[in-house]
């Protein structure tokens, strides 16, 4: 039995004790997660096909570790304009081991979402929110699933725990799953309390969003 899976934005052919390196999963080393975006089950032959997931359906892994990636050098170069620039780069990765395949009986978080709709329409009201993507690791989608969970200010942000941010960005989308949002309480209490210079201090230190 093998399923294709959504994990963190990405999509994967995974079997019963296959192991699989992911984009960085929020959780500790031997804690276990649960996948319900199954798009498709092959049991025996027998394939069922979701639209665009199968309701129900789940996939079960324990997360071995924590790790990063081979090193990819970017080399960027301008011919006759002096300019060349080289960067490396090594994307953080979480290594898990598929445990179980359930065609049923996995409850969907998506049916959660009737009720937000109230939440979203709160902060349209107002235009005069904080500049989220001023948290590293805050690109423009996260910031609009921030601002559309009611957290449009640094100081909303200061106050959420860093595991409830995360699981606002999932059921924005399992797109940013994997991003870490250790810091960012942290980074928005500095830029509340309009304190930069700390800030950029920070982020000079984090990488991949951890603090080193």
């Amino acid at each position: 039995m093998y399923a294709i899976v959504e994990i963190a934005g990405q999509q994967f052919k995974v079997a019963k004790d296959q192991k699989v390196y992911v984009h960085r999963l929020q959780g500790e080393e031997g804690s276990k997660v649960t996948f319900d975006n199954v798009l498709l089950l092959d049991d025996a032959g027998n394939v069922t096909l979701g639209a665009p997931a199968i309701e129900g359906a789940s996939v079960t892994a324990q997360i071995l570790s924590h790790l990063k990636g081979d090193k990819v050098i970017v080399f960027k170069k301008k011919r006759r304009k002096g300019y060349q620039k080289k960067n490396g780069h090594r994307q953080y990765l979480s290594e898990i081991q598929i445990e179980t395949i359930a065609a049923s009986g996995s409850v969907k978080a998506a049916k959660k979402e009737a009720p937000k709709a109230s939440k979203k329409a709160a902060p349209k009201k107002s235009s005069k929110g904080d500049d989220l993507k001023k948290i590293e690791g805050a690109g423009p989608k996260a910031a609009e699933a921030l601002v559309n969970a009611g957290l449009d200010t640094f100081a909303k942000v200061a106050k959420t725990d860093a595991a409830k941010l995360s699981e606002i960005l999932t059921e924005a989308s399992s797109r940013l799953s994997h991003i870490v949002t250790d810091t960012w309480p942290k980074q928005a209490a500095l830029a509340a309390d309009g304190k930069w210079d700390e800030l950029k201090e920070l982020q000079d230190r984090l990488e991949g969003g951890i603090e080193k």
